[in-house]
């Protein structure tokens, strides 16, 4: 049954919808406390989840994959399933790492077609006997989900491979996205089957699940949801081609914590928030987090590890089926160069068989001895240009066979058949070098489970097969997710033939000591970083950065894949309109302090200048003899003075304070401690030197500051200019009576002892000697820079230079995390609040200037 809501996240126009086939009867909701159970509708449009966690159940963690740790095999007489877990599945290996008292559900799909009439049987099955809930897809929404936009679209663009024409490469689908949100929904509701939100965490594994998070977050605003990527993630410049690349990007924000292999995966993830979101990320005690409405996404960087206890099995099983031996013998006397790869276009097995190609050309010796054995995993994917690859392979191998090759040898052996992971391993122990030499790959942990195997096991029940020459060597390339964590390999560039051949000749030429140390530094990492290692650390992670989830205060906002969760301190609330005025009436000495960009003057407005409402409403606010009201900008003086001078009793601080005028009849005063602008001469020429180097970036010269603006200029390059003009700042400037500091898009310099938090300190004093102490404060502002007025109004309470009964109405302008109490939405609402006041308000006469 497809929901009312569905369209809503689609935000999709076409109608052209799979059919989801017959509404079937729901797995009940697996409770582990006592309590209500609420039936989730997909029409149900509130979040669900109680304000505080359950202290009597125990966690859970809800693993959801695309596809589930389980072997399916119909039985031999055609009626029903044997089922067995997957031993090799990574999704049942992380167990390793978990609390030994943590359940574990799976969500995903079978490899398998279960007819329809099967299914209910079958999900009772596995429920019952693995903790496990099967997603169906119908068959036309496989296709274009998983052989369509993910294999044709996302997995190409994900290892930089464009469609610059329909033959190479999928074009973007409409048809197919709308099956991936389709497949996604799916998931969504297979979770919520089994989900209870207060108690149980949710990770989500790989490409296939990506908008995955926002389906389960608009349900559950407080849930605790992590995702990691098995692929590679791409550099902007290759994501930005996607057409749906936002509606991604802001899904997977909707998760707590988002993991990667690697820091390049990850910097191209962050520099894609930056560039097309406009988000900047932090790094506190060595933790990465993105703050997105509230919210602190953390950032994981994590490679994955294999499982020990798994290698070590399969070794002996090896062992006992003698395949090691088998195949010592049939490469006796032969240096065996190993290559495990999928059948695939980006495992670049033709490079390596060139590279081995050149090998034997450059280095006659090796003829007649060095062997390479490729093994080719069955391809995962279909498509023309898998076509063209393995015919490729198959020339290459013809080729150097037929010009290498004599009786009882052939330099290449070319294994193209499912190979069990006994066979693999034994290949492993009997190989000298492993070869890998992927243009581009997520992680590969070919190398890892080769170090392994060389070491061996120390079973005194094995043979001397199994004991382990405890010496590899690996030539990887650098453009797989492994190649960092492996300092002790030959790094290659895959598409450079030559010098992949001199890398194996040097790999297969080098001492046994050499090798031997090399290997003892390999095995000592991939040991200790093995899969329980990651699984564990991840998990940490995500109960790290969801502590906070049950003391925030939630709520979803937006629609379609731009629905995001805003959690904000449980005391900051909306400024309500009728308790300000309430306020405002009952007060006797009011101080009103308003910013002016981005608080009265909206961001985006290209003239600057108050509109003649502004004017209207200042004046008439400045008129009513309780109140005192101020401009508080960053601006200079002379603009303000000149916007503003039809408000002669209005007060202006300018340049964050550091002019003060209490009204037109009165002189500017200079707040700042020092009027020696001496160090500008110094300040000035290095901001020229990173302007003329930095194209979109501007100096703005006001009277004290200067600041160096970049909100222009490319945003990494400006970003990271920033940061080098800072530090190059605050050294020339040590012994100078000024502060460097960097805001939002800006660099500035400007005296000591100058904000807008003592600004606004000095204009509490002045109320208060003059025996106008305020009962009423109004503050607003949007910045950074206002955030100094908001908690100088706390200690203005305790010094007494505010009553403590002072009604206090500190606002932000957006929805963001604030030292303010209160926040209004945009510009617009600022400006209706302050009209509500001014009607409020004891008038005076109007003079002929006021007007």
């Amino acid at each position: 049954m497809m929901s009312r809501s569905y369209t809503n996240l689609l935000d999709l126009a076409t109608g052209n919808f799979p059919v989801m086939g017959r509404e079937r009867k729901r797995l009940p909701r697996v409770m582990t406390v006592p309590g209500n159970v609420y039936e989730l509708d997909d029409d149900q449009a509130n979040s669900v989840s109680s304000d505080n966690p359950s202290s009597v159940a125990q966690d859970r963690l809800i693993i959801v994959a695309n596809q589930l740790p389980v072997k399916a095999n119909r039985r031999p007489d055609g009626r029903g399933w044997n089922f067995s877990w997957n031993e090799d599945s990574l999704l049942l290996q992380l167990k390793e790492g978990l609390p030994e008292d943590m359940e574990v559900l799976y969500v995903g799909s079978l490899r398998v077609d279960v007819d329809l009439e099967e299914q209910d049987e079958v999900s009772q099955i596995l429920l019952e006997t693995f903790k496990c809930v099967p997603t169906f897809l119908p068959q036309d929404l496989l296709e274009k989900f998983y052989h369509g936009f993910c294999k044709k679209l996302l997995w190409p663009l994900f290892h930089y491979m464009l469609p610059f024409s329909a033959d190479h490469g999928g074009r973007f689908d409409r048809s197919m996205w709308e099956a991936y949100v389709s497949a996604n929904k799916l998931f969504s509701q297979k979770v919520i089957e089994v989900l209870n939100p207060d108690d149980d965490y949710v990770w989500i594994h790989d490409y296939h699940l990506m908008v995955l998070p926002t389906f389960l977050r608009r349900h559950f605003n407080r849930l605790r949801m992590g995702f990691f990527l098995h692929s590679p993630f791409p550099s902007s410049e290759i994501y930005r081609t996607l057409p749906v690349r936002e509606e991604i990007l802001k899904a997977l924000l909707n998760s707590d914590i988002i993991g990667f292999h690697t820091f390049d995966y990850a910097r191209h993830f962050l520099s894609c928030c930056s560039r097309m979101l406009g988000l900047e990320y932090q790094s506190k005690r060595g933790y990465i987090g993105l703050e997105y409405y509230g919210r602190t996404v953390g950032i994981k960087i994590m490679p994955v590890g294999i499982h020990m206890g798994r290698i070590a099995s399969v070794m002996r099983l090896a062992d006992k089926e003698k395949k090691i031996g088998e195949l010592k013998r049939q490469f006796e006397g032969k240096t065996v160069l190993l290559g495990v790869d999928d059948m695939d276009i980006f495992k670049g097995i033709n490079l390596k068989l060139l590279a081995m190609e050149q090998l034997l050309q450059q280095h006659s010796k090796w003829q007649g001895k060095a062997v390479l054995v490729q093994i080719a995993n069955p391809a995962r994917g279909k498509g023309a240009d898998l076509d063209e690859i393995q015919a490729e392979i198959k020339e290459s191998c013809r080729r150097i066979n037929e010009e290498f090759g004599e009786p009882g040898y052939e330099p290449i052996v070319f294994v193209d058949r499912p190979v069990s992971i006994s066979e693999r391993i034994a290949y492993y122990s009997i190989a000298e070098c492993v070869v890998v030499t992927a243009v581009r790959d997520g992680m590969n942990l070919t190398p890892y489970e080769y170090i392994v195997c060389r070491q061996g096991t120390d079973d005194n029940e094995s043979s001397s097969d199994l004991t382990g020459p405890k010496k590899s060597m690996l030539v990887v390339s650098e453009f797989i997710g492994c190649s960092p964590s492996l300092s002790g390999a030959i790094r290659v560039n895959p598409w450079n033939v030559e010098a992949t051949a001199e890398a194996m000749n040097e790999a297969i030429s080098m001492s046994q000591s050499e090798q031997l140390l090399r290997h003892e530094k390999h095995f000592r990492y991939v040991s200790t970083h093995d899969v329980a290692y990651w699984s564990r650390s991840f998990l940490q992670d995500m109960e790290r950065t969801c502590s906070e989830h049950f003391r925030r205060r939630c709520w979803g906002i937006g629609l379609s894949f731009g629905f995001r969760v805003v959690a904000l301190d449980p005391n900051f609330r909306k400024l309500s309109m009728e308790a300000i005025v309430s306020a405002y009436c009952r007060a006797k000495s009011r101080a009103i302090l308003l910013d002016y960009d981005g608080t009265v003057m909206p961001q985006n407005s290209i003239s600057k200048a108050p509109s003649q409402e502004i004017i209207l409403i200042l004046n008439t606010l400045c008129r009513d003899q309780k109140n005192t009201v101020f401009i508080v900008s960053g601006r200079g003086r002379d603009n303000l003075s000149h916007w503003f001078s039809p408000c002669r009793k209005l007060g202006l601080a300018a340049e964050h304070g550091y002019f003060l005028r209490w009204s037109q009849d009165e002189e500017w005063e200079i707040c700042g401690q020092s009027s020696d602008f001496g160090w500008k001469e110094i300040a000035e020429p290095v901001m020229k030197l990173y302007t003329e180097a930095t194209d979109g970036s501007s100096i703005e010269t006001k009277e004290s500051a200067l600041v160096w603006q970049y909100r222009d200029a490319d945003p990494g390059f400006g970003s990271s200019q920033a940061k080098e003009m800072l530090d190059h700042l605050e050294s020339v400037l040590a012994n100078e009576p000024v502060a460097v500091k960097s805001g939002h898009f800006i660099v500035e310099v400007k005296p000591q002892g100058v904000s807008k938090g003592l600004v606004a300190e000095k204009i509490f004093t002045k109320m208060t000697e003059n025996g106008k102490q305020a009962d009423f404060l109004l503050c607003i502002g949007d910045d950074r820079s206002d955030e100094d007025m908001f908690e100088i109004i706390g200690s203005a309470m305790s010094t007494n230079i505010l009553s403590a009964n002072t009604s206090l109405f500190a606002c932000t302008v957006g929805q963001k995390p604030s030292k303010a109490k209160y926040y209004l939405d945009d510009a617009s609402e600022v400006i209706c609040m302050l009209e509500s006041l001014a009607e409020a308000s004891d008038s005076g006469p109007s003079t002929k200037e006021e007007t």
